[in-house]
């Protein structure tokens, strides 16, 4: 890797020259590298310890299969790194180690593996081995690893005891009163916990530092203990994860020094870019063609183009680029082109749909309009087809008495966006929901408005102006969670999706306006265990009620209504939980 011959990141070749000098130079700081210990651990892994394997059979059939777990030459690296190198007292050097690694490349199994050969291996008695996490269910994916492990070996099965048969949630080793479990913030002790391996996964999601220091604050007083964190890279330059690669980064390029601290970090250099050149891809994944097939990756970035929030995650999980947002929605790369100098006079009786977003009454409120422009040809791997085009305006309020404030905390100039006609500052301190509903009442005039899609925020006292004006909008509630919340409503991830096969096909024009190119900037996306996504407003670097607005405007102008939607009684059915209650919705 130092010479070239194989291709690597710039911090795993500054990894292997911290290697190789330290075999020239490290005698000088008492430090020596001890090739038995590290063959001995390498003898472990491929005699006690199995990992599953698709093969295609002699049917054509694939099928899975445990193998021995023979180490590739970069998991050698590391584990002989870890347990071969020594202080001069014959103590094992590195007590922290820090791998960052992209998704799919095997780093569960390994932590696993080192799990289990600390517990039963290491000579350590009453040794605490955890695999830890941010969250339960993330710890279980190292440990359940080892489970497998330990079931395939009937030589660990009559020495290694679960605690509870079909699921265990515990590894006991008799022989020296040892133990190997699962630890989360869930279920963190406050003290007493006395750390011989800790096993620390997906430290991007570590919210702080929490896990992290009880375990190495339970390493003291055992000189041999290890705290061995495997993650993909993150987004917060805040977080845990980010100090640790900083950290590590340093170390690598000779800016700290820090002997027990070993730091293996594969991830595409600056200049690298991924999405168009396939060559840098091994440097961040590192099993690419032996766990992970370039086919999978293949897959992951032709997602990404098209579907453009999944651009940050694809480089966060599968390059290991660190990214400015979680998941950030639009780039303005896929968005700019979507921006037109359009003009609302020349849409007037046309039909169209909207989505309002009312937020709080001291807050943005957004109403987006969506007028159906007819089909036209959109060049798929199908061929041609023909798909329903649109054109999107939206329109902001804000209160005019708290305008000062949000400029401050917003940090965006509301009052220049005001007189440049991008949003209108209503009198008072707080929305106007009468002069709102006029404004609806002028709009439904103007434009043939066929439904508006809502968040049941705030609607109620929408609706009882809207009822004083004899206005009859057909409304529509929207979900801006991850699933309906009525047979016959809407949901943020069908929404989503319209809006980017609209925007990547070339489908929707967007009237040009300052406060939605913000809002559209500073969406941030999250997905649950099923794969739907919604916007998350805790998260984004600022206000989204304009892309929240024209999502919905969307969904609801390509849903299919099997029958009218009754608000009246969605309305009664709803129970509004206020800030503070104990109530649950």
């Amino acid at each position: 890797m130092v010479s070239g011959e194989i291709v690597a990141g710039e911090l795993v070749v500054l990894a292997c020259q911290r290697h190789l000098s330290d075999l020239t130079d490290g005698h000088k700081r008492g430090l020596w590298f001890d090739p038995v210990a590290a063959a001995r651990v390498f003898g472990f892994f491929v005699d006690v310890l199995t990992v599953e394997v698709e093969e295609i059979n002699e049917w054509g059939e694939l099928e899975s299969k445990a193998v021995p777990f023979h180490l590739a030459p970069w998991e050698q690296f590391i584990i002989g790194s870890l347990f071969g190198w020594k202080r001069k007292d014959g103590i094992r050097r590195f007590r922290r180690a820090y791998c960052e690694i992209g998704k799919s490349n095997g780093k569960s199994a390994i932590a696993a593996g080192i799990g289990i050969y600390m517990l039963v291996a290491d000579g350590k008695l009453r040794a605490e081995v955890y695999a830890a996490a941010a969250q339960r269910d993330q710890a279980m994916v190292v440990f359940r690893d080892a489970v497998a492990m330990w079931r395939r070996n009937k030589g660990l099965t009559k020495v290694v005891l679960p605690s509870g048969q079909r699921d265990p949630w515990q590894l006991t080793y008799l022989e020296k009163s040892s133990f190997f479990k699962p630890l989360s913030s869930e279920n963190l002790g406050r003290s007493g916990i006395r750390v011989h391996c800790g096993l620390i996964d997906e430290i991007h999601e570590h919210r702080n530092n929490q896990v992290v220091e009880l375990l190495r604050a339970g390493t003291k007083g055992n000189q041999q203990a290890l705290i061995f964190e495997i993650t993909n890279s993150g987004f917060d330059r805040n977080s845990v994860c980010w100090h640790e690669h900083d950290y590590s980064s340093k170390i690598m390029h000779g800016e700290l020094e820090n002997d027990s601290w070993f730091a293996y970090v594969c991830q595409c250099d600056d200049g690298d870019d991924p999405f168009e050149d396939e060559g840098c891809w091994v440097k961040a994944n590192p099993n690419l063609g032996i766990s992970l097939q370039p086919e999978y990756i293949r897959e992951q970035v032709n997602e990404a183009r098209g579907m453009p929030s999944k651009e940050a995650s694809v480089r966060r999980l599968n390059f290991c680029q660190w990214t400015d947002a979680e998941h950030a929605w639009l780039t303005e790369r896929v968005w700019g082109p979507c921006v037109q100098p359009l003009d609302i006079e020349a849409y007037a009786g046309m039909r169209c749909y909207g989505g309002i977003d009312l937020s709080s009454k001291l807050d943005l409120t957004a109403l987006a309009l969506v007028f159906p422009m007819g089909d036209v040809e959109v060049k798929t791997d199908e061929g041609v087809l023909m798909r329903p085009a649109f054109d999107v305006f939206t329109w902001f309020w804000l209160p005019k008495g708290g305008a000062l404030t949000a400029e401050k905390r917003d940090g965006v100039p509301y009052f220049q966006w005001a007189q440049e006609g991008h949003i209108t500052l209503s009198p008072g301190n707080v929305l106007d929901y009468t002069g709102l509903a006029d404004i609806l009442a002028d709009m439904d005039r103007k434009f043939d408005i066929q439904k508006i899609a809502f968040d049941i925020h705030k609607m109620s006292d929408l609706q009882t102006k809207l009822d004083e004006r004899g206005l009859e909008l057909d409304m529509v509630p929207h979900s801006q969670g991850f699933m309906r919340v009525k047979d016959s409503s809407l949901w943020m991830h069908e929404s989503i999706q319209q809006v980017e096969a609209g925007i990547h096909e070339g489908r929707i024009r967007v009237s040009s306006n300052k406060v939605l190119n913000w809002n559209v900037a500073s969406v941030m996306i999250v997905e649950d265990a099923a794969k739907n996504r919604k916007f998350e407003k805790k998260r984004a670097t600022g206000r989204i009620d304009g892309a929240v607005a024209m999502t919905m405007a969307l969904g609801v102008a390509t849903a299919h209504f099997e029958k009218p939607f009754d608000l009246d009684a969605y309305l009664k059915d709803v129970v509004i939980v206020r800030p503070g209650s104990n109530l649950r919705q």
